[in-house]
């Protein structure tokens, strides 16, 4: 399918890019796609080694309808290009008081599972969160997730009722505390404010949002790995006519008479274009793309990440697809990240392990482990080039101590076979992410959650963004909306 409404380049074959350029190409437009990499996904990556495979970047898929929505409009059965298996549990969780919980979908199950770990206290308490989380989603979904960036009008234009019910004006922390008395249920829905990069102590309430999104709809994993969902979305664009131009990096974006004109690549080839979207970090954009724009780093990256990628030998029916190990100091752990701005020393450890469902991600009789640690944006606070060895055999410790906490374990010095990492400086220099962030900014006050960079750039006409640093926020479905997002503006701004 060729269009004939204009042409588009889209820079960046991210999730966010591809969902632009699928949109785009269904409505008509004739879209090139440039990408410094050698294949989609951005992130969403893989990586081999000796007969194991991990996901480099995300590991869990929520909002399942936002994907069969994106390929509906492309006249496409999701179904056909991905075959979506949902996870149940969704996360095992683990603290260091012996205390464990499944975390599920259907919530009487859930209810039975706190009771039977925690005692019936908070049953009723559970059921009042996912209600009143329920009702986050409801107001601020329309408004502000499933279309482009609200302007002050539209907020405005919201009923007094529903502006009340966002809960802005209390933390993540203070609202689960409201509703849980017991404190490792507090940590459970408290560690939703990672989705995003931010701290529960210091993010609005209306994140809790997430709750909803990943305990009442369900959470879903791509047979084959969540790269899949890279090549599915590939698969559509190409199907669609958008032509992809793999490791050939956009060097400016090209401006005349106050209008996006097209993009010079770096081997000094420009393609000339009606208009362009950005699908890559938005202050790195900013800095490199745009010759000189004014500096984009006013609001607070949000966090990074260590990541582990380890060959295990052995088997281990105790740990599910995700597992997580809690802290026992969960403040702490993101006063080091946004305060001292250091790696933080005990950190909450994530395990994801998709051999638990794809059992070829690693040679038989073993697992492919991979380990994220949050970790703060780059400063001078931490130097990952000479700590980077000596924190990864502090997380092996750390992962092995908490194991055997929960596990039994059979020679755990010996249990590793294969170890791959990546650093927050890693995630710089890959893919150009503003200080090794992950997420693009912290929602880390009550404003900057809704203050993230809009779809449309605000000075140059015809130039639009995607991804997880721009609105609605970061995290599969969300880039998926914001590519979505960029591209209806586009469409509006483009009409005949």
């Amino acid at each position: 399918m060729i269009g004939n409404r204009g042409h588009v380049v889209v820079i960046g074959a991210g999730i966010g890019g591809l969902s632009a350029a699928i949109r785009l190409a269904a409505r008509g437009f004739r879209v090139t796609l440039v990408e410094k990499l050698d294949r989609p996904g951005g992130k969403m990556g893989e990586v081999r080694a000796d007969g194991f495979r991990w996901d480099t970047g995300p590991s869990v898929l929520t909002m399942r309808h936002v994907y069969e929505r994106l390929f509906r409009a492309a006249g496409r059965d999701l179904s056909d290009y991905l075959d979506l298996l949902p996870l149940d549990p969704i996360t095992r969780y683990f603290w260091r008081d012996g205390a464990t919980i499944d975390a599920v979908a259907d919530e009487e199950a859930m209810c039975e599972n706190i009771r039977r770990a925690f005692g019936p206290r908070d049953v009723d308490g559970y059921r009042r969160f996912m209600r009143y989380a329920r009702r986050l989603h409801d107001v601020v979904g329309n408004p502000f997730l499933y279309r482009h960036k609200p302007g002050w009008r539209d907020l405005i234009s919201l009923p007094l009722t529903d502006v009340l019910k966002i809960d802005a004006l209390r933390t993540m922390h203070q609202a689960v505390s409201a509703h849980f008395k017991d404190p490792h249920l507090v940590q459970l829905f408290d560690r939703f404010a990672t989705y995003n990069g931010s701290s529960p102590y210091r993010a609005p309430a209306t994140l809790n949002v997430i709750a909803h999104v990943e305990m009442a709809q369900g959470a879903w994993y791509p047979r084959g790995g969540i790269f899949r969902l890279a090549r599915a979305w590939e698969r559509l664009a190409t199907e669609l006519g958008v032509e992809i131009r793999y490791a050939e990096p956009a060097q400016e974006i090209c401006v005349q008479g106050g209008a996006a004109a097209g993009v010079r690549l770096a081997n000094g080839a420009v393609i000339h274009a009606d208009a362009v979207v950005c699908n890559v970090d938005y202050t790195w954009a900013r800095q490199t793309l745009l010759p000189g724009s004014a500096r984009a780093d006013r609001l607070e990256p949000s966090c990074s990440g260590f990541v582990l990628m380890l060959g295990v030998r052995g088997v281990h029916p105790e740990l599910a697809h995700h597992n997580i190990f809690f802290t026992g100091d969960y403040r702490r752990e993101f006063d080091d990240i946004f305060d001292r701005r250091v790696a933080p020393r005990d950190p909450t450890l994530y395990l994801c392990i998709t051999s638990k469902t794809d059992p070829e991600h690693a040679p038989a009789g073993h697992e492919n482990w991979f380990v994220l640690v949050n970790a703060p944006f780059l400063s001078p606070n931490f130097d990952w080039s000479s700590e980077a060895d000596r924190y990864a055999q502090h997380i092996r410790g750390l992962l092995i101590a908490n194991l055997g906490r929960a596990i039994p374990l059979a020679e755990p010095q010996a249990m590793v076979q294969v170890e791959r990492r990546f650093t927050p400086l890693d995630l710089q220099m890959a893919y150009g992410g503003h200080r090794g962030a992950i997420y693009g900014f912290s929602s880390n006050t009550r404003t900057t959650a809704f203050m993230r960079p809009g779809n449309r750039d605000r000075d140059i006409a015809r130039l639009y963004y995607a991804g997880g640093s721009v609105h609605p926020g970061g995290g599969v479905p969300l880039v998926t909306l914001s590519g979505l997002a960029a591209a209806e503006c586009l469409a509006q701004d483009l009409q005949p």
